[in-house]
This record gives C-alpha cells, structure tokens and sequence, in this order.
C-alpha cells in the first residue's frame, strides 16, 4: 500500500491561514466604522401638552355603577 505524501501538506496549511486572514482583512476594510462617537445627552426633552398638567381618571366600564 503507498505511503501519503505529506511534505506539502505545511504549505498549505499556511497559504489556507494567510489567505483567509487577508480575505477577512479586506471584507472589514470595507465597513465605516465611527472614529469618536459621541455619547447622547440622557436629559430627555420635555414637550409640554395640555393634558399632562391635570389629572385625569379612565374608568374600566366593570367598574360604572349599574344601571
């Protein structure tokens, strides 16, 4: 039975690793990153409108006295 020959089996390993380091390499080139980002201001705007200066009560129609 012949024996495997494996004395190229080193190269190629190697040429695989640095063939798929320089195909990532180049697919996340490829993508904008932001340099700085800047962090938001946590203090929410407040938007004022007529109907959250009062209070106001919805009744469940279980809760109506019968009639």
């Amino acid at each position: 039975m012949p024996q495997l020959d494996t004395s190229t089996w080193f190269i190629t390993i190697v040429s695989m690793i640095m063939t798929l380091f320089i195909v990532f390499q180049l697919k996340l080139s490829n993508h904008l990153y932001p340099s700085n980002p800047e962090p938001k201001s946590s203090t929410p705007l407040k938007q004022s409108a007529p109907w959250e200066k009062k209070w106001t009560k919805i009744y469940s129609p279980l809760s109506l006295p019968q009639q």
